[in-house]
């Protein structure tokens, strides 16, 4: 019943796919951390000795679990793993699931039972012996296993019990490229500490290219030093030589030596292709409403942002044009149905002008194609929709205050009623669908109160004063009696922080926002206990406390009017009025913003519950909205898709974030593989000049400061920002709020002078320039620069 970890009876009945591979990597001599077999025979008896048999078949986890833990393992087992374990030194040790059908060539089962790890003391390894077992019987591992054709009675369990390794850094490294296929060239996966969080999606791995001459790709902030990485593709070499074919790997390094802690067959997966630029000859941008939807989404997040789309815009599409796109999995609009609907109106000067405030300056060379059809059959199209949209918003703008205020009510009541909820159909019809157009229409509402506000004010400010005026003339748009919310997560920790507000208080009102809040496998920082603490330390560590920019900022537009007034005496009324009008509909667009993701934490909590409630765990994230519903109605066809669907996301997840333009057919496997490519652009249609070396962008916020660079890929790792230090990154939003009372400036890859980047750094007097297109690959962490944010400029002082 115990085995050692290399024992050559260590075999896929007797101890599992997991074990049969890393008593095989063991004998070869492999890095392997020491440990020990619990086998399938052990598991047997345990079931047969308690008559666990029978009342294991049909019995939920939760009822199997209960079973196992409420009786004791044969004194004989008990005694033969407490020896091995003190044969092991005792101490820390990792406790894995094994079934004998795991780690296959033709399906892995990777996830569908536990791992538990640093578990300490005897009685702490048996227990962790009996959770993996009772793994065995999840919802999920019982409904996978169906699905890939295992017959109840054809699948036992063992346990690999294993030294833990405490890493300093860990990932998982394929053979083969896993995107591709192609054997001529190593993907490593990195992070810092457990390579769980790797897994779990909890970090974003730094990503490592090799092939049989070295390091080749480098993505993400560095964690893998060169040796090491070098390393890991002799490790990978001798692992494929001895399977005889591209392997999956996870490893982990401690004190500078790698250790190999798994190993499975690559699982060649069936995908599907997610990418509707090959619907037309379009042009796309990921800029402005992509901000919100920074990384791959879920199909089920897609679903639900398709019906938000079909609210919040006015003209959703015209004939078969669509105003929204799915590309390799990221959110993009459809710029040349926006520019046809402004052009059949007569408004294609204003439409330009506003674009280009909302989503960035176009390059030069890259043009806007035009739909195939003819100025009257776009206005036959769009102007029923347009006076349709016009209506269904119009009673939403009477009392939107007291609309949205209502939506907090429905959406936190709802979401704890999901919790318990049986008859999810019907609440979904009834409540949970209504709520997410209620608030995607509040949110049309609140911005075309004055929608266009902004846009009109810039330029006619920049004819009457300089840049530097005009950033500070135009902001305020954060007030005590009307906050902003993109301001209101970092004015929130400021008063927590004070004493001013209650702990609750705030979770209650931000604990919804964060970088990823549209996609709804991602869990809310409300659902982290120790998220507020991270928060309100972050704070503390600011240049200056909140308070104190906003009041030299409120003192800077004070003394910027001053000098409008004694300039233009005739026009500051003109002026005031159009503020006061812009910011109201700022606010009230952003309150209704605030609103639709706290229906989309409902939505999270819906999909949860469905999961629970079907048993397929988080695979429902890989269903529509409606297959979802076709699943609570007894109809598990819709399942058969989710292998390929994680597949898919797989893939597109493991490439660099795509051009902030894209016109024609865009393949993002070929682009990401280019050396040459753009982050800026991509068209099909011409051959696009690679980037320059100077950074340029858009002035986002005045100001001129010199400073070093951190260069942070994503809000996880904004920890690594320093005091002072200048903040360059692809693109921001509400979750990277909190972050910029840090930083000495930001410097942006994508954005536009409406983007969240430059309305935040506006508020709070921080010098910005956003919309660069090349920060990320031009400027490194430790580089010393003059950030202009008036001229929208920034020059490499030292590297």
């Amino acid at each position: 019943m115990i085995l050692d970890l290399a024992d050559p009876a260590a075999d896929l009945l007797t101890v599992g796919g997991k074990g049969e591979s890393l008593a095989k990597l063991s004998a070869a001599g492999l890095p392997v951390p020491p440990g020990f077999h619990v086998t399938t025979a052990a598991y047997r008896a345990f079931v047969a000795e308690n008559g666990l048999a029978a009342r294991i078949a049909g019995a939920s986890h939760r009822e199997v679990a209960a079973l196992f833990a409420a009786h004791d393992l044969p004194p004989a087992l008990a005694s033969g793993i407490a020896d091995a374990y003190e044969a092991l030194g005792g101490g820390a040790v990792a406790v894995r699931s094994s079934a004998t059908a795991e780690d296959l060539p033709d399906a892995s089962f990777a996830g569908q039972q536990d791992t538990v790890l640093d578990v300490t003391g005897t009685a702490e390894v048996l227990d962790a012996v009996k959770r993996c077992w009772a793994s065995l019987w999840t919802e999920r591992a019982v409904d996978y296993r169906a699905r890939h054709g295992v017959a109840p009675d054809d699948v036992a369990i063992a346990v690999v019990v294993q030294r833990m390794v405490p890493a300093s850094v860990a990932g998982v490294l394929f053979t083969a490229d896993p995107v591709t296929g192609a054997r001529d060239r190593m993907v490593v996966n990195a992070v810092r500490g457990l390579g769980e969080a790797l897994v779990s999606g909890d970090a974003d791995p730094e990503v490592v290219v090799l092939d049989e001459h070295g390091i080749t790709e480098r993505h993400g902030d560095r964690v893998l030093d060169d040796g090491t990485a070098r390393e890991l593709g002799v490790l990978g070499r001798r692992i494929e030589d001895l399977y005889g074919r591209p392997m999956d790997v996870e490893w982990a390094e401690h004190d500078g030596t790698v250790f190999v802690v798994q190993a499975r067959p690559i699982t060649v997966a069936a995908h599907e292709e997610w990418n509707d630029s090959l619907g037309g000859d379009y042009l796309w941008t990921c800029a402005n409403l992509g901000e919100a939807i920074p990384s791959v989404m879920t199909p089920a997040t897609w679903s639900l942002v398709e019906v938000f789309m079909s609210e919040v815009m006015s003209v959703p599409r015209i004939g078969r044009h669509r105003i929204d796109g799915n590309i390799g999995g990221r959110f993009y609009l459809n710029l040349s149905l926006a520019t046809a609907a402004s052009a059949a109106m007569g408004i294609e000067n204003f439409a330009k002008r506003a674009m280009e405030q909302a989503f960035g300056r176009f390059p030069t060379d890259v043009d806007i194609p035009h739909l195939p059809m003819s100025r009257w059959q776009v206005l036959r199209d769009m102007l029923p929709t347009a006076v349709g949209f016009l209506r269904r918003i119009r009673p939403y703008q009477k009392d939107l205050p007291a609309l949205v205020a209502n939506a907090r009510r429905r959406s936190d009541d709802l979401r704890r009623r999901l919790a318990t909820a049986t008859d999810l159909t019907t609440v979904w019809r009834a409540e949970v669908d209504p709520l997410l157009r209620d608030t995607s229409r509040m949110l049309a509402a609140g911005a075309r109160l004055d929608g266009a506000g902004l846009v009109r004010i810039r330029p006619w400010l920049l004819k009457l004063v300089d840049e530097s005026d005009a950033t500070a003339l135009l902001t305020g748009l954060h007030t005590t009696a009307g906050p902003l919310a993109s301001l209101g997560p970092v004015v929130g920790l400021d008063q927590v922080a004070r004493g001013e507000i209650s702990r609750e208080d705030y979770v209650r009102d931000w604990g919804h926002r964060c970088p990823d809040e549209f996609e709804v496998s991602v869990p809310r920082p409300a659902e982290d206990p120790a998220w507020l603490d991270r928060e309100i330390e972050g704070v503390r560590g600011a240049v200056t406390d909140v308070r104190t920019l906003l009041d030299r900022q409120r003192q800077a537009r004070a003394e910027a009017l001053d000098r409008f007034r004694a300039r233009h005496p005739r026009k500051v009324a003109t002026l005031e009025k159009r503020m006061a009008r812009a910011g109201e509909a700022a606010r009230g667009r952003e309150a209704g913003r605030s609103e639709v993701i706290r229906a989309f934490w409902v939505l999270r909590a819906f999909f949860l519950r469905a999961g629970e409630v079907t048993g397929v765990g988080d695979d429902v994230f890989f269903l529509s909205a409606t297959e979802l519903l076709t699943v609570l109605d007894g109809d598990r066809t819709p399942l058969d898709r989710v292998a390929a669907r994680r597949e898919t996301h797989r893939r597109y997840a493991a490439l660099p974030p795509y051009p902030t333009l894209v016109r024609g057919h865009f393949d993002p496997f070929r682009w990401a593989a280019s050396p040459d490519r753009r982050v800026d652009v991509f068209d099909e249609t011409r051959d696009v000049a690679p980037l320059g070396d100077a950074v340029t962008g858009f002035p986002g916020a005045a100001g001129i400061v010199e400073g070093v660079v951190r260069v942070v890929a994503s809000v996880a790792d904004g920890d690594a920002l320093e005091t002072g230090e200048v903040l360059v990154t692809t693109v921001t939003n509400i979750g990277w709020t909190p972050l910029f009372p840090r930083a000495a400036a930001v410097v942006t890859d994508i954005g536009a002078p409406l983007s969240h980047a430059a309305i935040v750094a506006r508020e709070l007097g921080i010098p910005a320039v956003v919309g660069t297109g090349n920060a990320t690959l031009r400027l490194r962490t430790g580089d010393r620069v003059r950030v202009d944010g008036g001229r929208g400029t920034v020059e490499v002082l030292t590297g």
